[in-house]
This record gives C-alpha cells, structure tokens and sequence, in this order.
C-alpha cells in the first residue's frame, strides 16, 4: 500500500496541475489503507467479541477454552474511509451528477457501518445488519454496473472502457467481501489469521490493482470531458471563465440536420 501511495503520487507530477485529481484520490485510498494495515500488523484496533457459533478446530477462535475473536475495528475505519474515495474515483470517470455521487457514498457508508456493527454484535442479530450491508451493496452495485455506465458511454469509447474496467473489477471483488465476512466475524468459520489473508488479498485487487488500471485509462482523458473544470494557480481566471462559457455556448448550439451548427438567426433592428 505504501509503495503503491509513493507511485501514484509520484505519477502526479507527470501531468498538469489540472489533471491531478484522479491521482490524489488514489493516493488517498492506498495511504489510508496503509496506516490501517501498519495499525493491524502491530496488533492495535482490535477488540475481542465472544462468538456465536464454537468450532471446533483450536487454530479458530471461539474453543471451549477461549470463546472470543479479535475483531479489527480498524478495518472498517478504511474502509470508511476508502470505499467513498474508491467510488468518487468511479463515478467521477462516468461524468455523474453530483446528487447521484453523494447517495451513492452514503449507501455506501450505510453498508460498512452495518457490517462494522453486526461483526461485534455477539447475538444472531448480528445477520440482520448483515442483510442491511448487503441491500445497501446491491443498490451501490446496480448504481454502478447500470446507470453509472450509461453516463460513461455517452462520453466516448474511451470513457466507457476505462469505466466499464475498472467498474466491473470493483464490484466483482465487492461481492467477495460478504462472503469473506460471512466466513469470519459473521460465521467464526475460518481462523483470524485466514481472515487477514481473505481481505489483505482483496485489498491489494481493489486498491493498488485498481489505482494502477484507473490512472492507466485516464492517460489520454481529459478531466474537462468529464465535466471537471479545475483551475491552475498559473492560470488567468477570466480567461478560464472565458473559455468555460464558450465550451457552455457550443454545447447549447443548435446543430442542423446534416451535424453542423446551424447559422444563427439574424439580428433584427426597429
């Protein structure tokens, strides 16, 4: 993670100022994913939780002689923190409306705080936050398979590759982590150790894996295509402003029949 956050940052300085922005978010997510696996490796942010369900195998916590579990709370701090980051990197690609973006995050934030509750809930009403993260999953996933890719298509063949990518990889993975979850503060069936294992591999894919293939699309886009318009300190501001509204004036252009713009209507005077 840290290495991946020195790479994607260091890429940053190879574009302008104004097409940063999709190398500072990346660099974000695998920056605070690294302060949380530095924080899980030192053994901190954890709290032990008496299991529901005892196994038998004493490498699984949960034995007749020791009935807790380690749950790293730490984890859903990350991810907190870096899914909406993770989704803002996505849906900025697909040239979503603001109002879109920010439901879709907040779904998202309802899906790691429920999952974050059901894993230190001791009872079997652990499974009902369960099944809340997983609506709320469902919703993000359709948002992003369905209609966040019909934005993206309408931008270009470009767009709509990097788009499709990087989105179909996310959410793929994203399916893995109830089951995952299931497996291990949900079910206690597989040991703390083999957790770390399950969600440090699925980390590494939907973090650096994920950087490195959206940055990789984003080489040739411009940010202003997806509605992106970021100013430079360097820059004039009226001329900015200048060139924003003419960019505005040729969209709204009437277009004639044969694709060109069509001539204006003559000025009248009485």
């Amino acid at each position: 993670m840290t290495v991946s956050t020195f790479a994607f940052i260091g890429l940053s300085f190879t574009k302008p100022r104004t097409h940063r922005i999709f190398h500072y978010i990346t660099a974000a997510i695998t920056m605070i994913a690294a302060v949380a696996y530095f924080t899980m490796g030192a053994d901190l942010g954890q709290t032990p939780i008496t299991v529901e369900f005892i196994r038998s195998d004493p490498k699984v916590s949960g034995t007749p002689t020791n009935q807790n579990r380690e749950i790293f709370y730490v984890r859903y701090v990350d991810w907190a923190l870096t899914t909406p980051l993770l989704l803002l990197d996505l849906l900025l690609t697909a040239g979503m409306p603001w109002p879109t973006i920010l439901y879709t995050i907040l779904l998202n934030e309802v899906m790691v705080v429920t999952g974050l509750i059901g894993a230190l809930v001791q009872s079997s009403y652990k499974w009902g936050y369960f099944v809340f993260g997983c609506a709320a999953f469902l919703w993000v996933a359709f948002t992003v398979t369905v209609t966040a890719r019909k934005y993206a298509t309408s931008l270009g063949s470009d767009i709509s590759r990097t788009y499709t990518v990087c989105g179909v990889w996310t959410i793929g993975l994203w399916f893995l982590y109830p089951i995952a979850w299931g497996l291990s503060e949900g079910g206690n069936v597989i040991a703390p150790d083999s957790e770390a294992i399950f969600y440090g591999i699925l980390d590494i894919m939907a973090k650096p894996v994920f950087g490195a293939l959206l940055l990789w699309g984003h080489r040739n886009i411009e940010p202003a295509r997806l509605g992106l318009h970021i100013r430079s300190y360097e820059e004039d501001p009226a001329k900015v402003g200048d060139m924003h509204a003419a960019h505005h004036a040729e969209k709204n252009e009437p277009v004639a029949n044969n694709g060109t713009p069509a001539a204006a209507a003559p000025s009248t005077t009485v």
